[in-house]
């Protein structure tokens, strides 16, 4: 007894397993997560160590390659990229798409710890974090209000939002823009220090001495033992004031007596301002492969719970949500399947022409996309644009053996015949049939998942979404189909007014058919000639169309860098990033927020526009025209760029050129003499409207030489003065 006869005879058992199917994939549904494309991101790690006052050229030469030579044995890296910059270094791994984030962060770690006694003693110790140290927030919180300064609203952002949104899952970190730390700065008059004949370096020893807090043990009785606690941390300015640097001829000298010490933030060389001005803002970074919609959704939880309990003065603010485009992208694929879904039951009436008919093959429809859902579970899938476009596909797809199994047990009960035998008859006939053109059917897009590289991650899901979907209709036109058929059709006695209003002109079109057929076949090498005109316009096609991963998509965001020449002062890069904003004010009405961060020499801004359907330019053409506005700001260079569709290499590169070149020489004499000459041909090409270079050599610097006789002569060191 075959699968379609069994379920014929036993109709219960028929919708047992279609209900199986449902709730399998109902329960795998659940547990799916959302993204906008799949997981194509590689597992990539950054490595950051501070050297405070070094520069590029010492932080190269004693943090960043010792760390490079340690790292460089791990297995599975793609790339090594690396930032030497002035007071601290940046190394950034990207491992193969095949590598585990976890076990290549581990082998990381490993290798750092072994690195780091080559470090220097008083370089801070190396972080490792599990994302791009130049990955792109997905979410952005401002922090305002009306009482309080920088400094409060940077502690709240730490101690408050910080500290519970880091433990996300998915989150790689938790920045704050413009955030200002508090900090006891210590202002040294140099006329004062030289007239009591001392120098910064008896500041600091004194402050190092005088200033800690060690254990200092217990005192132990014989009823009772106490812990000893030594309060010798200052934490006032007046404390600081009063801090004795030396006792000199009876005299003591006081920090008071040679400057003064105040209370102020630790970094006055960063900012970060909105379309009303100074602010502080939480930023989300995800790990790299995380589901960004079920971060957001946690953190507006978080968030929320948050607000009950901070000060009613504080306000909080969504600067952008980068989630926001993505389940818009998925709403609009919803969508689609519905429109779908309807179309094809209209087409499916439209044919058949009787309601009974039509209702047999749409069951297979939701029931084998609902299926899918754990195939996709089973897979580690998600739900995403691309996974939901191969359920559209799927829905033409999935009726075509319920069709086949409906029409043959139809026209045997047209005939006469009775139902039960009319059923197990037709899916005897037909059975091995539905079985082929679903292996076929398989067989075209199961080859997809062998596929390597990111052409391979990107379509997986594609494929198997597509070919589980036809599996599962295919055992629901063996099972369910002939079941309802022997159940649900009748033979007619007479048909329904739109049957007979319709019937001329489907018999026309069978008519027709029949003709062009017969004309066809007396002429068949017709078949060869529009065979091979067909592959050599494909061929031409081909050709002719411009190619590229993914088009450009309006995400009502823009990213604007600029880059002063080197050695621009924080004071005049602030000036420059202020009149930026207020060009972004004049020029762009569609903007709903703007994040201007500015640091010495460079500052990025994010411009935020409203919803596309709420204005009348497109993202292009508002980079376009920013782009010619920007010039007229002559202080720095300022490249508009527009977020990628999918981007490879880290979070950086959602809003990196779109093409990138590395230029490889022995040394960096080398590169200094070619880069120039690089730059005058990429000018040259019209292609190229943006150009950019990571390695720059014209940071101005003060070079002092040491007379190291004179120096020993007087009793100071290199230390001192360095």
């Amino acid at each position: 007894m075959s699968l379609s006869a069994t379920c014929i005879r036993r109709p219960v058992l028929t919708i047992v397993l279609s209900i199986v199917v449902v709730l399998f994939g109902g329960i795998g549904f659940t547990y799916l997560g959302v993204r906008e494309y799949p997981s194509v991101d590689p597992a990539v790690i950054s490595v950051n160590t501070g050297y405070g006052g070094a520069s590029a050229d010492v932080v190269e030469s004693q943090i960043t390659a010792p760390l490079e030579e340690a790292i460089s044995g791990v297995p599975g890296i793609r790339t090594i990229n690396s930032s030497s910059r002035e007071g601290g270094s940046s190394i950034t791994l990207e491992f193969g798409l095949d590598v585990d984030l976890e076990t290549a962060a581990n082998d990381v770690r490993d290798k750092v710890a072994g690195g780091v006694g080559r470090l220097p003693p008083d370089a801070n110790p190396p972080q490792v974090a599990k994302a791009d140290a130049d990955a792109s927030p997905i979410l952005v919180m401002n922090l305002t209000s009306n009482t309080r300064n920088l400094l409060q609203l940077s502690e709240v952002a730490n101690n408050v939002f910080k500290e519970r949104l880091q433990t996300i899952p998915g989150v790689s970190e938790v920045r704050i823009f413009g955030e200002k730390r508090y900090a006891m700065r210590l202002w040294l008059d140099p006329a004062k220090l030289a007239a009591y004949r001392l120098s910064p370096q008896d500041v600091r020893s004194a402050l190092s001495t005088e200033n800690i807090e060690l254990p200092a043990g217990r005192i132990e009785g014989d009823q009772v033992e106490l812990t000893v606690r030594t309060l010798s941390r200052m934490e006032t300015p007046e404390e600081f004031n009063n801090l004795i640097i030396r006792e000199q001829d009876g005299r003591i000298i006081r920090l008071s007596d040679i400057g003064k010490a105040e209370l102020g933030p630790e970094n006055e060389r960063q900012i970060s301002k909105g379309l009303a001005g100074p602010r502080v803002a939480v930023a989300v970074v995800p790990q790299p492969g995380s589901n960004h919609i079920a971060i957001a959704d946690e953190f507006f939880r978080r968030v929320e719970l948050l607000r009950r309990d901070i000060p009613e003065d504080l306000e909080t603010s969504i600067g952008f949500d980068t989630t926001r485009y993505i389940r818009s992208s998925i709403e609009e694929v919803w969508e689609t399947i519905l429109i779908a879904f309807v179309l094809v039951v209209m087409i499916i009436f439209l044919f058949l022409r009787d309601w009974r008919t039509t209702i047999i093959p749409v069951f297979a429809i939701p029931i084998s996309l609902i299926g899918t859902f754990f195939i996709m579970y089973l897979a580690g899938f998600s739900i995403n644009v691309l996974t939901l476009l191969g359920l559209v596909l799927a829905i033409g797809l999935v009726v075509d053996d319920a069709i086949v199994m409906l029409e043959n047990i139809y026209t045997k009960i047209e005939a006469g015949m009775a139902p039960i035998e009319a059923g197990l008859k037709g899916a005897q006939e037909v059975f091995f049939a539905i079985i082929s053109t679903t292996v076929a059917l398989i067989a075209v897009f199961m080859p997809i998942i062998f596929l390597q590289g990111l052409t391979g991650r990107l379509f997986k899901e594609f494929g198997v979404v597509i070919g589980g979907s036809v599996a599962i209709s295919a055992f629901i036109a063996l099972t369910l189909t002939p079941m309802l058929s022997t159940r649900l059709i009748v033979a007619h006695q007479g048909h329904t007014w739109f049957y007979q209003r319709t019937e001329p002109f489907f018999a026309a079109l069978n008519e027709g058919y029949r003709n062009s057929l017969d004309t066809f076949l007396r002429r068949r090498w017709l078949g060869f000639a529009a065979m091979l005109a067909a592959t050599g316009l494909a061929w031409l096609f081909f050709a002719i169309l411009p190619q590229e991963l993914a088009p450009l998509e309006d995400r009502s965001r823009l990213r604007l860098n600029s880059t002063a020449p080197e050695g621009t002062s924080f004071e005049r890069m602030e000036k420059y990033m202020d009149r930026l904003v207020d060009l972004i004010k004049a020029e762009v009405p569609e903007a709903e927020a703007v994040i201007a961060n500015t640091s010495v020499s460079s500052g990025s801004t994010t411009l935020t526009l409203v919803p596309p359907e709420t204005r009348q330019r497109s993202q292009q053409q508002i980079a376009d025209a920013l782009s010619r506005s920007v010039k007229n700001l002559n202080e720095a260079r300022t490249t508009v760029t527009q977020e990628q569709t999918i981007a490879l290499g880290g979070g950086g590169a959602r809003f990196g050129l779109p093409v990138q070149y590395v230029i490889q020489a022995p040394s960096f004499a080398k590169l200094r003499a070619v880069l120039p000459q690089f730059l005058d041909k990429v000018g040259e090409r019209p292609e190229f409207s943006v150009s950019e270079m990571n390695l720059k050599f014209n940071k101005p610097e003060l070079v002092i030489a040491i007379d190291r006789a004179r120096a020993r002569a007087t009793g100071v060191s290199a230390s001192d003065i360095a």
